[in-house]
């Protein structure tokens, strides 16, 4: 009798422009695994209702997404250590007995998408600068800290949200005015946009990087368009930049494994399957 495949998904309100299921169905086509990663769009009123049947339906776990990040520690059994800092998840396994495992690896993603594409670059040069204070500047500036950056400035065009997360994360966080961003570059080794200014559809991020010393690196968690005005200005200024695709593809890595029983790689091949879906 041939086993049931094994089953994973992503579950978010929308959910047709993820990305997930052409990255983890080219990995379980590349290691010839017997599986599906199914997109899965619930309303809120159906959120916990439509989570909970999903391990009775043999789901081993899901990516959550957009609106429901944070909804979702709510509902955990367990939290990782990272997810509870953060206050917010994005990889759930569901244990045998049905309950719900909760882990943040955008930052897992962040820091390793850095060292793929820039292996000299270290967060213990330098300050940071982040650009926003929303979900993923949290997970971002969570693993900034984790990495040893000594500085981490974060701007927001809503400067009390920036307060919040220096109040999350402690001395090493200092908060800048939005419309002094430009010039907090200065002496910075790390300057990552974690707004949606310069995605498709978004006007763009109007900075000039007068102020960044050249030997900085930029990075911007935005991936459509692969190379936004931002990181195209970057890199006219002279700096390393390092565009938003790899976050996404090394914060998938984990789930992977731990669905489906194998650590994927993620190379050229993965980055071309998820820019052509």
């Amino acid at each position: 009798m041939s086993q049931a495949p094994l089953l994973a998904g992503v579950v978010g309100n929308p959910i047709g422009h993820s990305r997930s299921p052409a990255l983890h169905g080219h990995w379980l086509r590349r290691y010839g695994i017997a599986g599906h990663y199914i997109p899965i769009e619930l309303r809120p009123e159906h959120f916990e209702t439509g989570i909970r049947a999903l391990p009775k339906l043999g789901f081993r776990g899901i990516n959550v997404t957009i609106p429901y990040k944070e909804t979702i520690l709510s509902m955990a059994d367990q939290v990782s250590d990272r997810a509870s800092l953060i206050g917010a998840a994005n990889t759930i396994m569901f244990r045998e007995d049905g309950g719900i495992y909760a882990d943040n690896t955008d930052g897992y993603g962040f820091i390793s998408n850095l060292e793929h594409h820039a292996p000299a670059w270290s967060a213990k040069s330098g300050p940071a600068l982040v650009l926003g204070a929303g979900g993923a500047a949290k997970a971002i500036v969570a693993a900034m800290v984790q990495a040893g950056a000594p500085e981490i400035r974060i701007a927001n065009r809503t400067r009390n949200r920036a307060e919040a997360l220096r109040e999350r994360f402690g001395a090493r966080v200092t908060v800048v005015d939005w419309n002094m961003a430009a010039g907090a570059m200065a002496d910075t080794a790390t300057i990552i946009n974690t707004t949606s200014l310069g995605m498709d559809g978004q006007p763009p991020l109007n900075l000039t990087f007068e102020a960044a010393p050249k030997s900085a690196l930029a990075t911007d968690i935005v991936y459509a368009p692969l190379i936004t005005p931002f990181l195209s200005r970057a890199a006219e200024a002279g700096l390393v930049t390092v565009d938003g695709l790899g976050m996404l593809l090394h914060q998938a890595a984990p789930g992977f494994q731990h669905w489906f029983g194998v650590r994927p790689d993620v190379d050229d091949d993965l980055r071309a399957a998820v820019l052509s879906a």
